[in-house]
């Protein structure tokens, strides 16, 4: 009986680190994807393919590992689960916090608010295009701005139309390619 508590004991010991290898195994295959995908998206081609090497190893050997296991527990394809969708949550984290890229912003506003945002926008280093909208509905002119940017920048740029127009349209978009003119 004493055997057999010992035996159990192990079984739960070994079941509870398998889960835990699966769980943090998979967060890191998993995060890296994330990344290497925002990468390809952004044009890189070098990078992505080393991390990809080193994600599909990571996930071959887990899975292999979690589908030939002797123990069969609920646990397992739930801490499977759970280590995938936290490292889409945390590859999206760094992805969006450390993956430098450019994007671009258009900025919609009323055409007496823009010689002020303007200025400021270029006091702060950016450069931006300006093109005046006509609505036949609207009888009020209005103009688009045009910025590319670092995304690192993002916050700099949207105190400086917050502060200027409250009311702005914004809309923000990821640039793949941009050449020339000035990028902050």
């Amino acid at each position: 009986s004493a055997a057999s508590d010992v035996y159990k004991r192990q079984g739960c010991e070994n079941m509870l680190l398998l889960c835990l290898k699966i769980f943090f195994a998979r967060i890191i295959d998993v995060t890296l994807g994330t990344i290497r995908t925002v990468l390809v998206v952004r044009g890189r081609r070098f990078t992505p393919a080393f991390i990809a090497f080193f994600e599909v190893l990571i996930w071959f050997l887990v899975a292999r590992e979690a589908l030939t296991t002797d123990v069969t527990s609920i646990l397992i394809p739930i801490c499977y689960s759970a280590g995938y969708a936290t490292g889409t949550y945390i590859g999206g984290f760094i992805s969006n916090n450390f993956v430098d890229g450019l994007i671009g912003v258009q900025v919609t506003t009323k055409t007496s608010k823009v010689k002020k945002m303007l200025e400021e926008i270029r006091k702060a280093g950016f450069g931006a295009s300006a093109i005046d909208l006509k609505n036949p509905q609207d009888n009020e002119d209005k103009t688009m701005l045009m910025i590319q940017l670092n995304k690192s920048k993002l916050k700099t740029l949207t105190h400086i139309v917050r502060s200027n127009d409250p009311d702005a349209f914004v809309v923000i978009n990821e640039t793949k390619y941009a050449q020339n003119g000035l990028i902050k």
